[in-house]
């Protein structure tokens, strides 16, 4: 026999385990119509961006550096360099797809564009830093060479339905027979700026590359820092790094 106050609580799981809600039958949808809301909404922002790559075990080299997305009188928008970029990295060498995946998987949009490439698969919910979410799994229907994607998982905002955190890996690898380009998980977090927009802040990697020649753990921290605005009649300054 079950005790009476026992017995309660049992019912009492059971019965909130029944009540948990389902998600909107058109989540995905709504996501990426969010998502490119989002994606339209940052191209009218100035922002920093600082890259840290370390090479952790064997101890290794570093590489650094940062850059300022900024918006000439004239409107056009821009990347610029600040400062020159320090690389003292011993065995990782720095390829195309490494800078892509900088500027277009870690900060990834799940735009309308983006979501028919993917199988998205609903995997339940989850409080992150205190925000109640959805949990979506997402995976390439179909990999090619040459061509970016992302596999991982994405956690979004229930109310807003907007994309707070992704946590994942660039794909594919690339490997030939005389060479290999791995690439780290890692965990991109997003921010209400302007209490609206739930920007990229932080994209953060702590993983082992399993290169042919010995493994490697590595470090990768992207800050994005700084988001203004601009406007026609805008003014952007940034305040020197110190």
């Amino acid at each position: 026999m079950i005790p009476y106050l026992r017995l309660i609580v049992c019912l009492e799981v059971i019965l909130a385990s029944g009540l948990a809600a389902d998600p909107p039958p058109d989540l995905v949808k709504r996501v990426a119509e969010n998502e490119a809301a989002s994606e339209a909404a940052r191209l009218h922002y100035a922002y920093r961006q600082s890259v840290v790559i370390d090479e952790v075990e064997p101890r290794g080299g570093r590489f650094r550096e940062a850059r300022e997305i900024i918006f000439l009188p004239s409107g056009e928008r821009m990347e610029k360099l600040t400062g020159r970029p320090f690389n003292d990295l011993k065995r990782l060498i720095l390829t195309p797809e490494d800078f892509d995946d900088i500027r277009n998987i870690q900060p990834i949009m799940l735009t309308p564009e983006m979501a028919p490439r993917y199988r998205v698969r609903f995997r339940g919910e989850e409080n992150v830093d205190g925000v109640d979410c959805w949990v979506l799994e997402m995976t390439p229907r179909q990999v090619f060479a040459g061509f970016r994607m992302f596999e991982g998982t994405v956690w979004v905002e229930k109310q807003e339905l907007m994309v707070v955190r992704i946590h994942g890996q660039a794909v594919p690898p690339v490997r030939t027979s005389k060479s290999e380009n791995l690439f780290p998980r890692f965990t991109t977090i997003r921010a209400k700026i302007d209490g609206k927009h739930w920007f990229p802040v932080l994209t953060h990697a702590d993983d082992v590359l399993p290169f042919r020649t010995g493994a490697l753990r590595m470090r990768l921290e992207i800050r994005y820092a700084e988001y203004k605005r601009f406007g026609a009649e805008s003014t952007i300054k940034f305040e020197p790094e110190r």
